[in-house]
């Protein structure tokens, strides 16, 4: 477990530029370097937990911890993972006067800038592994189409769903061994819980300001499905409105959340601190990923148990091809068009690009050398 906590409190301090790049983060530190996994069981936990409402990659996290140590590892990835992030905005949130808007300067265009070549890097690793041949590759260009011109959770879900279909009736794999671990027998009553939890809160909400505020932020980790970007029009419905949250201190909250390590997530942690202090910031905190982490736990382990059947086995297959077509949507869009605006920004992407693919280069030293490159950019500019 102390192994899992330390490498996932690294890609904590480290993993800047969105959920997309984390998992590309991932896909180097577990894949390619310490070789836990190989490239299909990696997308196929990536594929799973894009069926799942919430964080993709802190539930990415989570399985992963949980295949190297169990329920304990689990628990020990999403702390490690997310502890960085909080901190970070759990404090912005007190200084937040002082500190001004960070979210705007040079260094933290230069962290998109990072995003866009490492996001492509794993794009173009994946693509060679898990699409080999013409099937695969006319899924995954399918699945990147779809997923642009339907953007959101109905997409990425309907990108998911249609590469499991396609899979399974064109594609075809050989039975596998079936899954040496016994299934924990809580697993199917984490599932339950999660409803249980979902159903029972919005009746007990009103009776303690606490419950109220756990309610909100539980509904939203279990209901979100899209990545952190879609939580902020529902927490704003649900924070700012009622008068939770003022409106400039939810945006900028928000907006700082952009430029720190780890899941956006976090951005729960800063709203529960300016309404609550850290009691507050603890409580919201854990009522957003209590969903992911009842879900991963429960769900994942049953998937396990029928996924080495040739007919699933297939439809994974599809499934991973259209992963691969939904990181070259997300390459597109949000990534390249909320950081790629000049000419020199291109440059810049492009040599950290070349820096990963040719140089091998760590992904921390290309971060900051973007980061570097685009405050070197603004200055000469003005």
């Amino acid at each position: 477990m102390s192994e899992v906590f330390a490498i996932f409190l690294r890609l904590g301090l480290t993993s800047f530029g969105g959920p997309v790049a984390h998992l590309a983060y991932f896909r180097t530190a577990f894949v390619t370097r310490r070789r836990w996994l190989d490239e299909d069981r990696y997308a196929a936990i990536v594929a799973f937990c894009q069926f799942l409402p919430g964080p993709a990659s802190s539930q990415v996290a989570m399985a992963l911890g949980g295949m190297r140590a169990g329920t304990a590892g689990l628990i020990a990835a999403f702390i490690a993972f997310t502890l960085p992030s909080v901190l970070l905005m759990a404090l912005f949130a007190l200084f937040l006067n002082q500190l001004g808007d960070a979210a705007h300067a040079p260094w933290v265009h230069g962290l998109k800038l990072a995003a866009v070549a490492i996001v492509a890097q794993a794009l173009w690793l994946m693509a060679k592994s898990l699409t080999p041949d013409w099937q695969r590759r006319a899924l995954a260009v399918g699945a990147g189409l779809l997923a642009l011109f339907v953007p959101g959770a109905l997409g990425q879900i309907g990108v998911i769903v249609a590469g499991g279909v396609l899979g399974a009736a064109l594609l075809q794999a050989g039975d596998a061994p079936r899954a040496t671990t016994r299934m924990p027998r809580h697993a199917p009553l984490l599932l339950v819980l999660f409803f249980a939890v979902l159903l029972l809160l919005p009746l007990l909400a009103f009776v303690h300001r606490d419950l109220a505020l756990f309610e909100i932020f539980y509904r939203t980790g279990a209901l979100v499905f899209g990545g952190g970007h879609v939580v902020l029009p529902l927490l704003k419905e649900a924070l700012v409105v009622p008068g939770w949250v003022g409106e400039g201190d939810f945006l900028a909250g928000y907006g700082a959340a952009q430029a720190m390590p780890g899941p956006v997530f976090s951005f729960a942690a800063f709203l529960g601190m300016k309404i609550a202090g850290w009691p507050g910031a603890a409580l919201c905190l854990f009522a957003i990923y209590l969903p992911s982490l009842l879900l991963v736990a429960g769900g994942w382990p049953l998937w396990q148990a029928v996924a080495h059947r040739p007919a699933l086995r297939a439809a994974l297959l599809g499934v991973n091809a259209a992963v691969v077509g939904l990181l070259a949507a997300a390459l597109y869009d949000p990534v390249i068009t909320a950081a790629v605006f000049t000419p020199a920004d291109a440059g810049i992407a492009l040599l950290a690009l070349g820096l990963l693919l040719f140089l091998r280069a760590p992904s921390w030293a290309v971060v900051a050398f973007c980061a570097l490159a685009a405050s070197l950019v603004a200055v000469l500019l003005h």
